[in-house]
């Protein structure tokens, strides 16, 4: 196992390609126009889907794309790239019913996932076993479909997700011969060589089902963190049933729950295992000093692993810290990786917002810090209401934080994907990591501290992975989120929690340590005061008129007697808020099984606190709510109604208390072990 396996044939260089019919025979009125996709690429936001859509489909080999118009455009590709893709799976297996009908409702099943992956969709049936897959192609459109094989067809595999270091493992699977250059067909070559106890090799975001038809056994598995969804259900048939989203499951199986992330599921044992086993999952409190070189270079090398695509791609910027680095380290680096070669060097950002948000503001300043081609979306109040029966269609959630931020973010993929754009970085996971929520203010020590971190990253794939995943996926868009990258997330979580706490006689905000790894005078990624600004969450910096609006809306058809009966309607979870009620009602009309519900989680929450970590301030059980400005004496813009209200213990600080001093290096403001 020492090197990448030779392809079945030799790819043609440019100077050896066969000449194309087009070429030879020329109108003799207009000289042809024959190109190489290498010399020629589409220029930046070109939208790919319509552009191989209008082209006849490849002819001979090597292959060409024949553009329409008089003369022919012959585009001829040199060589077939990694295939990449964020799709939608559904997997049956063990159906009683082996008939044509129930094939068809299988197929009829998958397409309710469709939206996943709108350029292709393929079926492998295997006796009483269905392996469907809905394509979202982010390389080469033409080829590279699912199910994905092993040499003889004897493994099959449908996979959703993006595996980073697949060049890496093929070249230890050194007798193994692949038949397309998709980046997840290593899954099934990995099946072979190492069987059950390979999913931990896979550097990535993924879901996959994987059938070996030579004993019919199967397993399944999800990425580390749960960034890409999975469901799990039941028929009452025996069948064991597999999918992206619930609203695959949600009308045939008898039972259905969220697969937990770090999984696998293996029919040979019948029950789930955790292959993710990192230091940080036992809660136990690390030692590690501070090193903010460290964070700074394991954070770059996950931004730079993402840029993995041969497709029109950006940033979402919100002109916070976490969007904010990521399309600083993007555009520091772009120009020395293969995409840019192919796409160009410059960057491309999107924020939305009410008009006049904050978040609009500071984005637009950070892009024309950055030089990115800025793209600024706006919406109403009003429009983000007429949405919201299809957003929690699609999110499969009726969490108030989470509808609230997926809003937006599902407004602006659909304004995004018309611009031809594919794929987007994200800032998601940052606050889990390292504290980022305002209510970490209240911390009363690092062990609290530490662990309710680790209670935070444990449940994102219920939370903030969901929003991202499935508001950008409804639109055929994929997201990537180089903060949940397992080893960037086993470096920050493995420094001691009391650089991480926030301290006031430190000059420490929430987050210090990922400001100050990134605080460089000479080089500055970022101006100083977006460095250090607030955190903001996503559905308060889109415009603070937008929550008050949704509560509006709620209080004009939830009624007062409604919410009297709430516990009595809804025993589970029941709701607290009218807001939260009316969620529930569409969620409901939707989902109505006993195991929907079941996978949305519940429990009191300040700031998007967990229950437990509701205890720090005794005041915040008086004002519940996901908002960041629940965080009393915290955030700047907090209610002020409740800021009148609030008691002492709530201690008001200015901003002025928690901004650090500036100016200063990464070693005068890294503070020794002992004076932490």
């Amino acid at each position: 196992m020492a090197s990448i396996p030779q392809p079945r044939r030799p790819r043609a260089s440019a100077a050896t390609l066969p000449p194309h019919p087009a070429a030879e025979s020329p109108n003799p009125l207009a000289p042809s126009r024959v190109f190489l996709l290498a010399r020629a690429p589409p220029p930046p936001l070109l939208h790919l889907p319509q552009f191989v859509t209008e082209a006849k489909i490849k002819v001979g080999r090597p292959p060409y794309l024949v553009l329409p118009g008089p003369p022919p455009l012959v585009v001829a590709a040199v060589a077939q790239p990694p295939v990449a893709t964020m799709c939608g799976i559904l997997a049956v297996l063990g159906v009683a019913d082996v008939s044509l009908a129930k094939r068809s409702r299988i197929i009829e099943l998958s397409r309710r996932l469709r939206h996943r992956g709108p350029d292709w969709s393929g079926i492998h049936t295997y006796q009483d076993c269905y392996l469907a897959h809905q394509r979202l192609a982010i390389v080469d459109p033409t080829s590279g479909d699912q199910p994905l094989y092993n040499e003889d067809k004897s493994v099959v595999v449908t996979v959703n997700g993006e595996i980073y270091n697949h060049e890496e493992l093929k070249a230890n699977l050194k007798s193994h011969q692949f038949q397309t250059g998709s980046d997840c067909e290593v899954i099934a070559h990995l099946y072979e060589e190492y069987g059950e106890e390979f999913v931990d090799m896979l550097d990535g975001m993924f879901s996959f089902v994987l059938l070996d038809t030579r004993d019919k056994s199967f397993i399944a598995a999800r990425d580390a963190i749960g960034i890409c969804p999975l469901y799990m259900g039941w028929g009452l048939d025996g069948s064991v049933w597999f999918s992206s989203e619930m609203k695959a499951l949600s009308d045939d199986c008898e039972r259905f729950i969220s697969f937990p992330p770090g999984h696998l599921y293996s029919s040979k044992t019948g029950d789930l295992r955790r292959w993710y086993n990192p230091p940080w999952f036992s809660e136990s409190i690390p030692s590690t000093p501070y090193n903010p070189l460290l964070i700074r270079e394991s954070f770059e090398k996950a931004v730079i692993k993402r840029l993995m695509t041969d497709v029109p791609f950006g940033v979402l910027l919100s002109g916070g810290l976490d969007s904010s680095l990521v399309a600083s380290v993007v555009s520091r680096h772009l120009a020395e990786t293969k995409v840019a070669r192919q796409w160009g060097n410059q960057l491309h950002t999107f924020c939305i917002g009410l008009k006049g948000s904050p978040d609009l503001k500071a984005a637009k300043e950070v892009a024309d810090y950055l030089g990115t081609v800025h793209h600024e979306l706006h919406f109403t109040v009003q429009e983000g209401i007429d949405a919201l029966e299809e957003v929690i269609y699609h999110i499969e959630t009726y969490d108030v934080t989470t509808i609230r931020a997926s809003t937006p973010m599902f407004l602006m993929s659909r304004k995004i994907k018309s611009l031809g754009v594919k794929m987007v970085l994200s800032g998601e996971g940052s606050d889990e990591i390292f504290g980022g929520y305002l209510y970490f203010h209240k911390a009363p020590n690092k062990k609290e501290f530490h662990e309710e971190t680790c209670r935070k990253i444990k449940a994102l794939h219920l939370y903030d992975c969901l929003r991202a995943n499935k508001s950008t996926s409804a639109w055929g868009l994929e997201a990537r989120v180089p903060f949940l990258d397992k080893n960037f997330i086993n470096v920050a979580m493995d420094i001691d929690p009391e650089y991480k706490m926030i301290r006031r006689d430190l000059g420490r905000i929430e987050k210090w340590v990922l400001r100050n790894a990134f605080d460089d005078d000479e080089k500055p990624y970022l101006p100083k005061h977006i460095l250090y600004r607030q955190k903001e969450q996503f559905s308060d910096g889109v415009g603070y008129s937008w929550i008050d609006g949704l509560k509006d809306h709620a209080s004009e058809h939830v009624s007062d007697s409604m919410m009297m009966n709430a516990s009595f309607v809804y025993p589970e979870n029941t709701p607290t808020t009218k807001e939260a009620y009316y969620y529930r009602t569409v969620f409901e009309k939707f989902y109505p099984k006993n195991a929907a519900r079941s996978t949305v989680p519940g429990g009191p929450s300040v700031a998007c606190s967990t229950a437990k970590a509701v205890e720090w301030d005794a005041a915040w059980s008086k004002h519940l709510d996901p908002s960041g400005r629940a965080a009393l004496g915290v955030h700047d813009a907090a209610y002020e109604d409740s800021l009148e209200k609030a008691p002492a213990s709530a201690d008001p600080v200015s901003e002025s208390v928690f901004r650090p001093a500036h100016g200063e290096s990464l070693a005068k403001t890294v503070a020794p072990a002992a004076a932490v």
